[in-house]
């Protein structure tokens, strides 16, 4: 099981691939539409860099209501304990 420190760093590198953006600009408390700029197609994206890098499903409609880096962390964590655990 990751720890959620990894889970933020894993995060981060699929975000900083999908969104085009330095890694420094990412915050706990960024929220990926209005701080990291992410599209509605870029925001489907990055779901699915996470379902991938995780080797997770994400219930899609739950999944883009995830707003914030710091809340992806504990909505990864969680889907991550219940289809790993």
């Amino acid at each position: 099981m990751p720890s959620n420190e990894e889970i933020r760093g894993r995060i981060i590198n699929v975000t900083t691939m999908i969104l085009n953006i330095d890694p420094a600009q990412i915050e706990d408390t960024s929220d990926f539409s209005a701080d990291l700029g992410a599209e509605s197609l870029q925001s489907v994206e990055l779901v699915a860099g996470f379902e991938e890098e995780f080797e997770i499903e994400m219930d899609e409609e739950e999944a883009l209501s995830v707003s914030s880096v710091g809340a992806a962390v504990a909505y990864i964590a969680k889907v991550v304990a219940e289809q790993h655990g």
